[in-house]
């Protein structure tokens, strides 16, 4: 669990992420009052000691700060200048810190936006996946007036450990999508040495266990590893959400000019995985890709 906190929070977005970032916050010492668009995710959390919230403006209603964890831009976006949405009803702090993964540039327009009403906008992306939220354990790559952050700041250590300011509006959101290819391609190195491990007849398990030993050990081996090993495809990280932020690099590499022929390879293997229902699976489910290339004949997808 993360540090003490206190002060009144509207969370908004209560999906895999969002609610364990939500309950991690009731455990910390706020009060939540929260909101979702599936009512059933909103009276879970309540069970757990929120308050329900009937939409994004009355989750924000005497609210210190509110916070989104939604799927993607269009989102966000609608949470921000929707009929119900924040701009037209802040919080009482007039802070608003979004933690989904979203396009920088939108992020600098909305921040824009809200900051000639008077409101304060920090982008603060995470990494560390369901069980870094579960866990209060994020890392958290924030952008924003320094002002700004340092209001959000003790509510983000009710969530995560790693917590940092990299910039203006949009850098999370930079950073993150940086981290995002880094674990693309990471994972891609990884399905590519047990595919070659398997047809050169090694015992996979060792395999892993000695390559978390050396120079080519990495998080994603350490927690994903062993489910592409045992062709497990459930909870974690989904390959449609991956893809999404696959995507965002690609949109903001193009607009930078910045060529990413890797990016471009691994995100060509998740629409693969995609076309073939894994699209709900977890992302160790990249490696039923190189099941079908190396003819392994995979289990359907489920």
């Amino acid at each position: 669990m993360g540090r003490k906190a206190e002060g009144r929070v509207g969370f908004i977005g209560l999906g895999t992420m969002g609610r364990e970032m939500a309950r991690n916050l009731i455990e910390a010492g706020c009060t939540v009052r929260a909101y979702d668009v599936r009512r059933e995710a909103i009276d879970e959390l309540a069970a757990l000691g929120a308050e329900a919230a009937s939409s994004p403006a009355d989750a924000a209603r005497d609210a210190d700060i509110a916070i989104t964890m939604l799927p993607d831009t269009p989102q966000v976006e609608e949470v921000i200048h929707g009929e119900a949405g924040l701009l037209a009803n802040p919080p009482r702090g007039r802070l608003i810190a979004d933690m989904s993964t979203i396009s920088p540039v939108a992020v600098r327009r909305m921040a824009a936006d809200l900051k000639a009403a008077g409101i304060d906008m920090v982008d603060a992306p995470v990494s560390g996946g369901p069980i870094g939220a579960k866990n209060a354990t994020l890392s958290i790559m924030a952008g924003g007036e320094v002002d700004a952050f340092a209001r959000a700041r003790p509510f983000f250590e009710a969530m995560g450990t790693t917590i940092n300011h990299v910039g203006v509006p949009g850098a999370g959101q930079a950073v993150k999508l940086c981290n995002q290819l880094i674990c693309g391609i990471n994972i891609q190195a990884i399905c590519e040495a047990i595919a070659l491990g398997r047809a050169s007849g090694v015992d996979l398990n060792q395999l892993r266990e000695v390559l978390l030993g050396g120079s080519a050990a990495s998080w994603m081996l350490d927690k994903l590893g062993q489910s592409m090993i045992d062709g497990e495809t459930g909870a974690g990280f989904r390959i449609d959400l991956m893809l999404k932020d696959l995507r965002l690099v690609q949109e903001q590499a193009l607009s930078l000019a910045v060529p990413l022929p890797g990016t471009a390879l691994v995100t060509s293997q998740y629409l693969e995985a995609r076309a073939h229902g894994e699209g709900t699976n977890g992302n160790q489910a990249l490696f039923r890709v190189y099941d079908r290339m190396t003819n392994q004949s995979p289990q359907p997808a489920g």
